[in-house]
């Protein structure tokens, strides 16, 4: 109970960039007064928040505001796209303090991008300058699915021959530091959380475009994982019945109408852009897909209609997806984010939006608004950063279960 009291004030801290007072503290929490002086003094102590001024609230003394430290601790994150691999060293607030990318290798040799995880983990340390013992654990965010109970990669359809990795143990072993993994659309919902602002407030829909497509929500401010912390998997709503057979059996689904990969073979096919030797192979290089992507998505900037008209295909496929998750869940806003998504944010903002409306049940009451990302491009290795501090301070009822 008392570790959950400290992350519930540590929390109520977190959520006021400019800082609370312990009268704010107690009136949110529900705690005594002593309780919350207790925990204020426990957590300067930990050097995790610093005393930040002062405000005047009506009659008598001015109230002591409570910030956090932002050098008080810090988090690395990780994230492995089948393209490219990104790592970051993150403050207590949610700020990059280094950063540093590298091609992923071929990924069907889970034993070569771990060791270069591993790598990229202890450079950026190295070039970070931060004291290994401020930094509380190593994040990992990968496709999913995920078995977080081992902290293994099972399967995921673009790192072929990931049967099962143990990543975490293998990581732990290696950098001494403890490590989570957790799937890279949780990693950006909980990203957006932290360092998102505004958008990462409250309930929404955080729509994860990289090779893949996923999302990650957030109901009242705490991340939902589902029963296998799975939740997310979206590869198979269906946005086109007479579009592509994908490999489930059904027609249309997101895997072959909205991922980048899809777009580019509706392009090649179209002679839009060039094929690769790659072209037409199922499980495509992730490296080929993301140069192709690029092209078309340069293709239509542009001015080339045909290009222009098939990432417009894919943005109202890709709002028929949200919508069934709009409609089931009643969030607040849909964020888009993830390391494909800046190629066509413009474009998707523009026309998501009045597709959106057109599909929603609840249109005659508001609009969902669309918004993209708070965090930029690293969003998936912020948030598996964040999913260490997330882990280690934020409030959950699962605290207060035996056992936890």
């Amino acid at each position: 109970m008392g570790d959950f009291n400290r992350s519930v004030i540590f929390d109520a801290i977190r959520r006021a960039p400019e800082g609370r007072s312990r009268v704010e503290l107690v009136e949110i929490s529900g705690l005594s007064t002593q309780t919350v002086s207790n925990i204020a003094r426990w957590l300067l102590d930990q050097e995790l928040v610093v005393e930040a001024g002062k405000e005047r609230a009506g009659i008598g003394k001015p109230r002591t505001l409570l910030r956090l430290n932002r050098t008080g601790m810090f988090a690395v994150g990780v994230h492995i796209d089948p393209a490219v691999m990104t790592f970051v060293v993150l403050d207590l607030v949610g700020g990059v303090v280094a950063h540093s990318r590298r091609r992923t290798p071929k990924a069907n040799r889970p034993e070569r991008v771990m060791a270069l995880i591993h790598d990229g983990i202890e450079q950026l340390i190295a070039d970070s300058a931060v004291p290994r013992d401020k930094i509380v654990g190593v994040g990992v965010a990968a496709p999913g699915p995920i078995d977080q109970e081992r902290g293994t990669i099972v399967d995921p359809p673009h790192l072929v021959d990931w049967h099962r990795v143990p990543l975490r143990d293998a990581l732990e072993t290696s950098t001494g530091l403890p490590v989570l993994v957790d799937k890279d659309v949780t990693a950006a919902a909980v990203a957006e959380t932290w360092a998102g602002g505004a958008s990462g407030a409250g309930s929404f829909v955080f729509v994860y475009l990289g090779t893949g497509v996923g999302a990650g929500l957030v109901m009242h401010d705490e991340l939902m994982r589902g029963v296998s912390g799975n939740a997310g998997e979206v590869g198979h709503i269906i946005t086109d019945p007479d579009g592509p057979v994908c490999w489930c059996g059904q027609r249309g689904c997101v895997a072959v109408t909205c991922t980048p990969q899809a777009m580019v073979e509706e392009a090649e096919r179209a002679e839009v852009i060039a094929e690769t030797r790659h072209a037409g192979s199922l499980l495509r290089d992730a490296r080929d897909v993301d140069a192709q992507f690029t092209r078309l998505c340069r293709a239509a900037e542009g001015g080339d209609a045909a290009a222009g008209d098939i990432l417009n295909r894919a943005a109202e496929r890709t709002a028929r997806a949200v919508a069934v998750l709009t409609n089931v869940l009643d969030v607040d806003r849909v964020v888009f984010g993830g390391p494909m998504w800046q190629r066509v944010s413009e474009r998707y903002l523009e026309r998501i939006p009045p597709h959106l409306d057109a599909f929603s049940a609840t249109g005659a009451l508001r609009r969902v608004p669309v918004v993209g990302t708070g965090v930029g491009d690293d969003v998936g290795a912020i948030g598996a950063a964040c999913l260490v501090l997330e882990h280690t301070f934020t409030p959950s009822a699962a605290r207060l279960l035996l056992g936890h």
